[in-house]
Parts: structure tokens; C-alpha cells; sequence
């Protein structure tokens, strides 16, 4: 029997003569009636959410083509919702780097925006864009979980005093299946509409609907996840890659979405990070030690092996230790997510480890720490 979302569809294929079937809903073209909708397009990696946020202004086009007597129905005073604007993420540049630079671009094209597209940084940056183009009533804000948090009563604010509509194709999950950020929260909060996207599961031997966001790195041509307390954010282009320096990304479902490591950060990493605060570093120091160069003899590798060493996915479990800077990242997750260690205590363990400091340099920088290692290391 017919739900209500789908009961029209059903009525109409029945007056064709159709017989007794599964009814969806019909996909409808979006509506600009509506003031004020704050609609996020949520999904993994790779299930269409920037195809979609397209597939909007195709049918804005078309509705800015209608007589006059449309915008009765689709203006809040000056502002039409038909009038689309796309903006994207200065922390964007290296995605889609082949694409024109006013290309709403997603995976296999695009769409060019002309004068209606702009890059910004953070929230003060979108409410000049705001203030710059009054008449537009539709924004197609490009992974908005990227901003800072202030961004969602910016949003809040224009959409009730002016009737402006926001779009959000964003990551809401991050790869650890967990609320990317405060600002994700925020935007799940102040959400008038949610349409959630799925893809299928990037794992060769299955078909079942992605929710999730995958990261793994290939070191040798084999699969490894990354571990829990791998930065959460990691600046980098769409295209495949191979090494330790940046991840690739892709949709799983629950089951082959691995995800080393979580035991480990609560019950070790934390703790000796907790420890070192309070005076007594040297355990911390031993574990990132082994974590630098003697990783079987870590807490972690043998933490992995005590919770997967049974699994039938042992192996893509273990492989979780094969990239290089797993130190870096436990020394960047411990600043920067847990504020558990200074940027002294941060230089210091990276100096005497001798780690990598342009790695480590870049993913603080990426996760909002910028510390200069050359310059401090001097002194």
C-alpha cells in the first residue's frame, strides 16, 4: 500500500492502466516556492550530493525562463529564488583542478556559474557574498561542515529576514562515522529539509548502499585504513594517490568500513597524553618512539592484533600500520582534537623523535595550528 509521499504517483500510474506494483515517489523538479529552507544534501564520498546541488540549478534555469507571473510565487521582495549562487571553500583549490575556475564541478562534469560563483574562507567571508549579491534568493554552499561555526546563523539569519534559500551538499559523518564538527551539528539543528544520498559500497565483492565515508591510504599497492586519531582534517585533491602523505577516500557500508584504532586512542593514546600533562612524558615519548620506528612493538600493533587478530579482515586490519607518520598524526589528534599537549611539548617530542616536520607542520596547519618548527627550532 502507498505511503503519502507516494500516493499522487500511485493514483497517476493507476489511471494508465499500470497494475499492482512497488510505488516510489516521483522525482520531482526542486521547488523555489518555499522561503526560508535550509536543505542539506547529505551522503558519503562519492554518492552524487554536488551532482544534485547541479541538478538545482538546471531547473532554476529553467524556472528564470517563466513569465513574470512565476515570481510572484518564487520572491520574498527583491530576492528570487530562481537567482542561484554557488559558493566553495578557499581550503577547495586542489579539488577539481582541472575544471574552468567558475565550474560548479562534480564527478564526470560540470556547470558554469559565470559571475554567480565565489570562494571564501569562513563565515564573514559568505555574509559579504550575502550583502554583495541582494537579489540572489537561492546558495549552493559547497561542503559547509569545512566552515567555521558561525556560519549557520549567518545562514539562520538571512534565510527568516529575507526568505533566501541555502543548499548544503556537505559531508555531515566523518571518516570516523562520527558528527564531522560543531558546525555539522549546527547545520543538523537549524536544517528545514534533509535529503540523504547514499552510493554503493566501494568494496569489490559488494552491492549494498555507502552511508559512510571511507579514508584508507595505499602504501604498496595494498589497502590500509586509516587509524581512529588520523587528523580529521587532511587537505588534498580528488585524485587517487599512492604513499603515506595524503589518504584516498571512498564510500563503504558498515561492514567494510574498517576503522582501526579506536580502543587504542581512549584506552592508551589519551591516557599517556594525560599523563605527560601532568609531568611524567616518558611513557608518551616510548609509545610515539615505536610509533616512529619500531611500530610491532607498539601499544597500537598490539592492540590491533588483541581486537582483530581473529577477524577474517586480519590483514587489512594490520595493514593499518604500513603508512608512514602514524607518530605526527597521534602528536597532531593530541593537540588539536584533545588540547592535551602544548605547542612546546608538540616541537620538543617532534625534535628529539626527529620526525617528520613538514608533515607535521601541514597537518597542523590543515587542522587549524599553525606552527613554524623551523623557526622555533632554532631557538
Amino acid at each position: 500500500m502507498a505511503n503519502k509521499d507516494t500516493s499522487s504517483t500511485d493514483d497517476f500510474l493507476k489511471s494508465l492502466g499500470f497494475p499492482s506494483i512497488e510505488i516510489h515517489s516521483a522525482f520531482t523538479h526542486f521547488d523555489f516556492s518555499k522561503p526560508g529552507r535550509r536543505v542539506l544534501l547529505i551522503g558519503p564520498m562519492g554518492s552524487g550530493k554536488t551532482e544534485f546541488a547541479a541538478r538545482i540549478w538546471r531547473d532554476a534555469a529553467i524556472a528564470m525562463k517563466k513569465s513574470d507571473a512565476v515570481k510572484e510565487f518564487t520572491a520574498t521582495g527583491v530576492v528570487d529564488r530562481r537567482n542561484v549562487f554557488f559558493v566553495r571553500s578557499d581550503l577547495d583549490n586542489s579539488r577539481f583542478e582541472d575544471y574552468p575556475s567558475d565550474a560548479l564541478p562534480y564527478r564526470g562534469g560540470y556547470i558554469r556559474c559565470g559571475e554567480n560563483i565565489a570562494r571564501i574562507k569562513d563565515s564573514f567571508g559568505l555574509e559579504q557574498v550575502l550583502n554583495d549579491n541582494p537579489t540572489v534568493g537561492t546558495f549552493i554552499i559547497d561542503e559547509a561542515s569545512f566552515f567555521d561555526e558561525r556560519i549557520a546563523y549567518v545562514v539562520r539569519k538571512h534565510s527568516l529576514s529575507r526568505g533566501v534559500m541555502f543548499i548544503f551538499p556537505t559531508l555531515i559523518l566523518n571518516f570516523r562515522k562520527a558528527i564531522f564538527n560543531s558546525t555539522a551539528r549546527l547545520m543538523l539543528d537549524m536544517a528545514t529539509d534533509v535529503i540523504p544520498l547514499t552510493a554503493y559500497c566501494d568494496h569489490p565483492d559488494c552491492l549494498a548502499n555507502a552511508f559512510y565515508t571511507y579514508r584508507y591510504y595505499s602504501v604498496d599497492g595494498r589497502e590500509c585504513p586509516a587509524l581512529f586519531f588520523d587528523p580529521l582534517i587532511v587537505v588534498g585533491g580528488d585524485k587517487t594517490k599512492s604513499g603515506s602523505w595524503s589518504p584516498n577516500y571512498c564510500s563503504r557500508c558498515d561492514m567494510h568500513h574498517f576503522l582501526p584504532g579506536k580502543e587504542y586512542t581512549f584506552f592508551t593514546l589519551k591516557p599517556l597524553a594525560e599523563e605527560a600533562t601532568r609531568g611524567n612524558a616518558k611513557l608518551l615519548r616510548t609509545e610515539l618512539e615505536r610509533l616512529h620506528g619500531d611500530k610491532e612493538n607498539s601499544q597500537l600493533y598490539r592492540s590491533i592484533l588483541e581486537r582483530y587478530g581473529d577477524s577474517e579482515d586480519r590483514e587489512v586490519y594490520l595493514n593499518s600500520i604500513l603508512p608512514d607518520f602514524i607518530a605526527e598524526k597521534a602528536l597532531s589528534y593530541l593537540m588539536c582534537e584533545q588540547n592535551l599537549l602544548s605547542e612546546d611539548m608538540v616541537v620538543k617530542l617532534a625534535s628529539d623523535l626527529k620526525l617528520n616536520t613538514e608533515y607535521l607542520s601541514k597537518i597542523l596547519s590543515d587542522n587549524g595550528r599553525l606552527v613554524n618548527f623551523e623557526q622555533r627550532l632554532l631557538f
